[in-house]
């Protein structure tokens, strides 16, 4: 199988804390879900749109996220958690997230969130704004320039 975390243009590393295991002695489902989120606000920070969202009140808001679990991580480990954009609509995008557990080398989850375009001073979704969109092609142009 082919790394998935190779056509990521942005990947971060967390280590596996003891206190995200549960009782079964593995990291609880909630935790991955952290990890996407820590993912997802380092691709939005890799874009400016923290900036663009002043400037203009529009940014992301989480529409949904699913989760595949392929494996259990348990403490200690640590995870590369590798973030894309395969999908680009009028007015949002699809993110895909991978946590890869170093211990395992292995793929632990894989997940799937469709991200809105809100304008949070009119409180509605708007369209994606051309230059976000601009944003997201050329970071994602940027993995396959690199290889």
């Amino acid at each position: 199988m082919k790394d998935p975390l190779a056509s990521c243009p942005v990947v971060i590393e967390i280590p596996v804390a003891w206190g995200e295991m549960d009782s079964l002695r593995h990291v609880n489902n909630v935790v991955y879900f952290r990890y996407f989120e820590s993912a997802r606000m380092a691709y939005f920070q890799k874009l400016g749109l923290w900036e663009f969202m002043n400037q203009t009140g529009i940014g992301p808001i989480l529409a949904s996220i699913q989760c595949k679990f392929k494996i259990p991580l348990t403490f200690p480990d640590t995870v590369s958690v590798g973030t894309r954009i395969p999908k680009i609509e009028e007015d949002r995008f699809v993110m895909e997230h991978y946590v890869m557990s170093h211990k395992a080398q292995a793929i632990a989850a894989e997940a799937e969130g469709v991200i809105v375009s809100y304008n949070y001073r009119e409180n509605k979704k708007t369209p994606l704004p051309e230059e976000v969109k601009q944003r997201i092609q050329a970071l994602e142009e940027s993995v396959t320039k690199n290889k």
